[in-house]
């Protein structure tokens, strides 16, 4: 498993999936949409290239490799996006 953190999402990726994929479809997708800081290494995606700070930095968020991996690859990509107070804002809506 390889997580890493942008700005504000974080992103879990099962590596044990990736050998299986023939597409690699989310390192495509980081080039394309996004400024490739997703690389292949050994054939597993990875951003050991860049120091934690340069992903954050680096990264823009667009959430191209989840899709594209859910699209094409193995579904081996997890983005979690939080967002400050909507656990208590849905909460609030649940009382009513």
């Amino acid at each position: 498993m390889m997580e890493f953190e942008e700005r504000t999402i974080k992103i879990a990726i099962d590596t044990s999936k990736c050998p299986e994929c023939e597409s690699k479809a989310c390192v495509e997708a980081c080039k394309l949409y996004s400024r490739g800081i997703l690389q292949l290494k050994d054939g597993i995606p990875s951003v050991s290239h860049l120091s934690p700070d340069e992903i954050k930095r680096q990264g823009t968020e667009c959430l191209a490799c989840e899709f594209q991996c859910w699209q094409n690859g193995q579904y081996a990509i997890r983005i979690e996006v939080p967002v400050k107070g909507l656990v208590d804002y849905t909460a609030k809506w649940r009382g009513r």
